[in-house]
């Protein structure tokens, strides 16, 4: 009996694939030479953008801002811009998002935000400004139609949302306001993907649902970040890593073996597009594009 097929390992032109990465900005000098060291060992892989995100109420709107300027004037990536409705007002972000089209940048990652009291808290709008994240896509297209705008999408749906079609309605608005692209929610069963992209296909809604990734580089880490978005951590990934609190080396290993493992079966049933989860650190994103075949331009050239 002949196996399927596993593009994984035969279709090696890594130019089908497309990948972004995902970071946050520094807090301090040393987390800054972490951001950057990870910048500058993921760039010669060419990703299509790098998002930097933006902290609850605003509380990164400074250093974001640094950030993503420093990427666009530094380096030759293209640098995008996480923006929420949190703390500000029409008036105000209206603003930002004009100050970002004066410097250059050309892509936002539109997104709601969490509520200013954290996990648990009832989210409520800020007097004045956007209310959704429907509004700001409308609102960022209206000050400048050439945005390219990615917004959010849960396999599992928003910790808000009372039902999953309730959660796809508002992808589905985001998309009517002019939504170019939607990045998922990090997941570890690939199945939860595809059920979830079956169902947004059924909707009538055509535009990328890029799968996001998180690396796990800390285990505990990630659960508390799960429990948080409303991702189910499973029973089998808590298993590889139990017993290894004292034992970073292995840890590392079984991260790496975990995203390899669920990034190529990802791979083998079609997708094309992967957006990263860096949490700052470059080495295992790195090895994941590796496996798919991605290499330094210089390299490929060579």
């Amino acid at each position: 009996m002949n196996a399927p097929i596993r593009l994984s390992r035969h279709k090696r032109d890594p130019r089908h694939l497309n990948v972004s990465f995902e970071f946050f900005p520094p807090k301090d000098e040393a987390m800054e030479k972490i951001l950057w060291d990870s910048i500058e060992r993921l760039a010669p892989l060419t990703p299509d953008f790098v998002s930097v995100t933006y902290g609850a109420g605003g509380s990164t709107r400074e250093r974001t801002h640094a950030t993503v300027k420093r990427i666009l004037s530094d380096t030759p990536l293209t640098p995008a811009a996480h923006l929420t409705c949190v703390a500000a007002t029409r008036e105000e972000i209206d603003g930002i998002v004009r100050n970002y089209h004066d410097a250059g940048v050309r892509h936002i990652v539109a997104l709601r935000g969490d509520a200013l009291e954290g996990a648990g808290a009832a989210y409520k709008a800020h007097p004045g400004g956007y209310e959704t994240s429907a509004a700001l896509v409308a609102g960022i297209k209206r000050i400048a139609p050439d945005f390219d705008v990615s917004v959010s999408a849960y396999p599992e749906k928003h910790p808000d949302s009372p039902t999953i079609e309730a959660d796809i309605d508002m992808l589905e608005a985001k998309v009517d306001a002019g939504a170019d692209r939607a990045i998922t929610q990090f997941f570890f069963e690939n199945d939860l993907y595809f059920r979830y992209l079956d169902r947004v296909r059924a909707r009538g809604i055509n535009i990328p649902i890029v799968p996001g990734i998180l690396p796990v580089q800390n285990f505990k880490s990630a659960r508390n970040f799960a429990e948080r978005a409303g991702a189910t951590v499973p029973n089998w990934l808590a298993e590889r890593f139990n017993g290894l609190d004292d034992d970073p080396a292995t840890r590392k290993l079984i991260a790496a073996a975990v995203a390899a493992e669920q990034v190529l079966d990802l791979v083998d049933r079609g997708v094309t597009h992967f957006h990263f989860y860096t949490m700052n650190r470059a080495d295992l994103v790195y090895a994941i594009c590796h496996l798919l075949g991605m290499r330094p331009a210089v390299e490929q050239a060579a």
